[in-house]
């Protein structure tokens, strides 16, 4: 049977093996000149499809791909619910699942979606639901619409990378670039959006780091540990 929650029938999920349910959550939001608006919710996606392949314990949900953007306004195409809409429809759907399914982790694709995602499962934890996230973070990898993105979206769908307009942003470290993030949010640092360098991204690159991705999770859910902000480790 399909792993896709979104297309199996309420009969098919009586009784059974006990269910995991990932949550794919990424955000609508401008990805610089070359990337689509909904990268994140793509990224996730893919690894929880990944993960879910084959094994009948894990049911993917639709995507939620409206996230925390505001950092985002200043470019057109940005929707963004802020944190405490996240918040609360992250809680709602655990509170959801938690009346069927053994398990619910949150696969986080945006890291603007941050502590808010956090927050809301320990919140679900404290109510008594065993809800967990995971983070798709290539380590090593820039800030925004940079080589990482741009790889993984290649190796995803080629056709949606527009090569004809990929240039480089602002490539300074993150950590140097914060305090205008935090007064300005990304229109500040970087007029066309992408923090990092898309030149010199491949396919074969993306694939590396959605494999990585993917086995981190793999490794992380049957182990079932979590670490104080209830990050699968």
């Amino acid at each position: 049977m399909s792993a896709r929650l979104g297309e199996r029938t309420w009969t098919e999920l009586q009784g059974g093996v006990p269910r995991t349910v990932l949550v794919p959550v990424g955000s609508v939001e401008q990805h610089g000149p070359h990337l689509p608006l909904d990268t994140d919710a793509r990224i996730a996606a893919a690894v929880a499809f990944r993960v879910a392949d084959g094994d009948p314990s894990l049911l993917v949900a639709p995507a939620l791909s409206y996230g925390a953007s505001g950092e985002h306004e200043g470019f057109p195409g940005t929707l963004s619910i802020g944190h405490t809409a996240l918040r609360a429809v992250l809680v709602e759907l655990g509170r959801s699942a938690g009346a069927w399914a053994e398990r619910l982790v949150f696969v986080n694709g945006h890291g603007g979606n941050l502590p808010t995602v956090p927050e809301a499962v320990l919140q679900l934890r404290d109510e008594g639901r065993d809800a967990a996230w995971f983070g798709c973070a290539a380590p090593g990898g820039d800030a925004h619409a940079g080589r990482t993105e741009t790889s993984i979206l290649l190796a995803l769908d080629p056709a949606l990378v527009r090569w004809e307009v990929a240039e480089a942003g602002n490539t300074a470290p993150l950590a140097e670039l914060l305090p205008t993030l935090r007064s300005g949010g990304l229109a500040a640092a970087t007029p066309n959006g992408v923090l990092g360098d898309p030149l010199g991204a491949t396919a074969e690159e993306g694939a590396r780091l959605l494999a990585g991705m993917t086995a981190a999770l793999q490794h992380a859910l049957p182990r079932w540990h979590l670490d104080p902000r209830a990050h699968l480790t």
